[in-house]
C-alpha cells in the first residue's frame, strides 16, 4: 500500500489488486472515533489485517490498531518536550540563561509556522548549549537563516549557517541585517518602559521649570522686534530639534515624545520641509496605532523631555553633554563590535565528510542543529556529529523523506555505505532493509494534518490517474521520462487538464475529441472513492514509516556511542 503511485491507481487497478473490502468500510473506520487498540480474537491466517494467502486487506480494524501500535508513539520511545526541557534545565542550573534583554516577537518577521517552529526548537538548542557549555551553534541546511537570526538575537549565541544555495546565504544576510536593526528596538522596548515607571514624580514640575527659565533667557536675549520676527522660528524649533538628511534619520519633537523614523528620503522630498515634516507628523500621532511602527520597531517612540539647544547651555553643561555622547558612542561600538556578527551565513555543499574547521576559521566546540534538513542532509549532519569533537550536541529536525538515498534500492544505482540517507545503522543494514521512495513520500504526510481538514488535493491526484490511463490507452508515452508538472492549477475542466497535460508533453491533442476526454472522466468517476480510501490508508502508515526511518537514526547513534565505549582491538 505504501509503495504505490496514485499514478498507476487505474492502470494498475491498485484497489482491488490490493483490497478485499470496500472503500466505505475503510473510510467508516479510518474516520471512526472508535478504539481500535482493543483487541480481538485473531485468525492465524491475518497478518497485520493481511491474508496470508492472496496478501489483500481483509480486516481494516487490525491494520489500525498495528498502525498505531508501531508509530513512535505507540512504542513509546519518545518524550514529551517539557520534559526534556525540564531535564535540560536541572543539568545546567548552574549556567546562566544567556537569554537576550527582551522577547522577540517572531510573529512578526516570519509567518506562522515558522513563528511555531523556530522559537520552540530555538530555546532546546539554547538549553543544549548551555547545558554543553558552549556558545557556538552550526546549522547545516540554514536556508533563509530563520533558525540562525533568532538563535543570535534572542539568545546571543554565535551562528553559523550553512547552506548550499548562494541565494540563499545571500537573503540570509541581507535579511539578518534588517533584522538585527529591528532586535536592537525588541531589546530596548523593556527598557524603555521600566524608565518610564522609574521616573521621579518631580520631573513634570523640573521640566516646567526648563521652560520657564528657557523663555526668560530667550526673552533677554532679544529685541522685540526679533522676538516677533522669531516666533515662525522657534515654533518649528519646538517641533523639530534635528533634521539629518543624510543620515535619513529624522528626529520630531511633540507632546514630549521622540519619533526616529528610518526612511529613504529623496533630495526633492528633503528640499520640500512642510511635507516631510507633515508626513513624519502623521506618524508621530499614528506612532501607536499603526501596526507596522507600534509592532516592528517599539522603541521609535520614546518618551523623554524636549533637547535644549547647545547655545542655551552652560559651558560645563555643553562638556557634559560631549562626554556623554562620546561615551555613548564608544557603548555603541562594542555592541556592535561583540552581536554585529553573531550570525554568519556560509555557502558549502555539506556531507560527513566535511572539513568544519576549513568553512570555519574560529571554530570552538558548538551545537549541530538541522530544521527541516532536506534528504540525505540529516544522515550527513549524524554522521558528522558521530565524527567531529568539537560538535558537544545534535538536533535535528529532518523533512523530505522521499529524497533519501537508499543502499539497497532495486531499482537505482546502490549507494556506498557511508553516504546513503537509509538506512544508516548496522542492524538494519545486515537485513538489507530496503523502503522504497513512494513509501518514503507517504511519510511526508502528517495524519494529524489531514484529521483536522487540511485534506489531499484528491481531485488533482484524481485527474492525473485518468490521464494516465488515456497516455496508455491511446499514446505510447505512459513510461515517458518527461513529467506533467503543476497542470491542474492552470486547468478549468478536466477536458482542460488532458490538453494542457498533452502539449507538455509534447503530443498531439488534435488526435482526442472533448467528448473521449471527458469520456474517461465520467468512467472512472465513479470509483474516485477508491483513490480516497486508498490514501486515507497511507496517511495511516505515514507515522510507521517516518518512525522507522527515524529509528534507524536512533539505532546508528546509539551504534556509535557502544563502537566509542568498547576497546579497540
Amino acid at each position: 500500500i505504501a509503495n504505490a503511485h496514485t499514478v498507476d491507481f487505474y492502470t494498475r487497478d491498485v484497489w482491488r489488486t490490493s483490497i478485499a473490502v470496500n472503500p466505505e468500510e475503510v473510510l467508516s473506520a479510518v474516520n471512526s472515533t472508535c478504539d481500535h487498540t482493543v483487541e480481538v480474537e485473531g485468525n492465524e491466517n491475518i497478518t497485520f489485517g493481511f491474508c496470508n494467502v492472496t496478501k489483500k486487506l481483509v480486516d481494516i480494524a487490525a491494520l489500525l490498531r498495528a498502525a498505531k501500535a508501531h508509530s513512535l508513539a505507540g512504542l513509546g520511545v519518545c518524550v514529551q518536550r517539557t520534559a526534556m526541557m525540564e531535564s535540560l534545565r536541572v543539568m545546567s542550573e548552574d549556567c546562566p540563561d544567556g537569554i537576550s534583554d527582551g522577547r522577540l516577537v517572531p510573529e512578526e518577521f516570519m509567518n506562522s509556522k515558522k513563528a511555531h517552529e523556530v522559537p520552540a526548537m530555538s530555546e532546546v538548542v539554547a538549553s543544549l548549549a548551555r547545558c554543553c557549555g558552549v556558545k557556538q551553534v552550526i546549522d547545516v541546511g540554514s536556508g533563509k537563516g530563520y533558525l540562525c537570526s533568532f538563535l543570535s538575537m534572542q539568545y546571543g549565541l554565535q551562528v553559523f549557517g550553512i547552506d548550499c544555495s548562494s541565494t540563499n546565504t545571500h537573503g540570509a544576510k541581507e535579511r539578518n541585517r534588517k533584522l538585527k536593526r529591528f532586535s536592537k528596538a525588541y531589546r530596548k522596548h523593556d527598557r524603555v518602559r521600566r524608565n518610564q515607571k522609574v521616573l521621579p514624580k518631580d520631573s513634570s514640575s523640573r521640566q516646567t521649570e526648563k521652560e520657564e527659565e528657557k523663555e526668560k533667557r530667550t526673552n533677554e536675549c532679544h529685541t522685540p522686534d526679533q522676538k516677533e520676527g522669531d516666533a515662525e522660528s522657534s515654533q518649528a524649533e519646538e517641533n523639530v530639534d534635528e533634521w539629518k538628511v543624510g543620515t535619513n534619520l529624522f528626529t520630531i519633537s511633540g507632546q514630549s515624545r521622540i519619533v526616529e523614523v528610518q526612511s529613504s528620503v529623496s533630495p526633492e522630498l528633503a528640499r520640500d520641509h512642510s511635507a516631510v515634516l507633515n508626513r513624519l507628523g502623521e506618524w508621530a500621532s499614528d506612532a501607536s496605532e499603526n501596526p507596522f511602527i507600534g509592532a516592528l520597531a517599539p522603541d521609535i517612540v520614546e518618551h523623554t523631555s524636549p533637547r535644549v539647544p547647545p547655545s542655551q547651555l552652560s559651558p560645563e553643561e555643553r562638556e557634559r553633554r560631549k562626554r556623554e555622547n562620546l561615551e555613548r558612542k564608544a557603548q555603541d561600538g562594542r555592541h556592535n563590535s561583540d552581536n554585529g556578527n553573531l550570525f554568519s551565513p556560509l555557502t558549502s555543499y555539506v556531507t560527513a565528510q566535511t572539513d568544519l574547521g576549513t568553512l570555519i576559521s574560529e571554530l570552538e566546540e558548538a551545537v549541530m542543529v538541522g530544521l527541516h534538513t532536506c534528504g540525505d542532509l540529516a544522515s550527513s549532519s549524524l554522521r558528522m556529529f558521530g565524527a567531529k569533537q568539537e560538535l558537544r550536541a545534535v538536533c535535528s529536525v529532518g523533512c523530505c523523506y522521499h529524497l533519501l538515498s537508499e543502499q539497497f534500492d532495486p531499482d537505482g544505482q546502490e549507494c556506498e555505505v557511508d553516504v546513503c540517507g537509509f538506512p544508516m545503522s548496522q542492524y538494519l543494514r545486515e537485513q538489507a532493509c530496503f523502503c522504497g521512495r513512494n513509501a518514503r513520500m507517504s511519510a511526508c504526510l502528517a495524519l494529524e494534518r489531514v484529521a483536522a481538514g487540511g485534506g489531499l488535493p484528491m481531485e488533482s491526484l484524481f485527474y492525473r490517474a485518468v490521464l494516465h490511463v488515456i497516455l496508455q490507452d491511446h499514446y505510447d508515452a505512459h513510461k515517458s521520462g518527461k513529467r506533467v508538472g503543476n497542470v491542474y492549477s492552470k486547468a478549468s475542466s478536466f477536458v482542460d487538464y488532458v490538453r494542457r497535460a498533452l502539449r507538455k508533453l509534447e503530443l498531439d491533442a488534435s488526435k482526442l475529441s472533448d467528448g473521449v476526454i471527458q469520456g474517461y472522466h465520467d468512467l472512472y468517476h465513479p470509483r474516485l472513492n477508491e483513490m480516497v480510501a486508498f490514501n486515507m490508508l497511507k496517511v495511516t502508515l505515514a507515522p510507521c514509516i517516518e518512525g522507522l526511518i527515524l529509528l534507524d537514526r536512533l539505532c546508528y547513534m546509539k551504534e556509535q556511542v557502544t563502537k566509542s565505549s568498547c576497546p579497540h582491538d
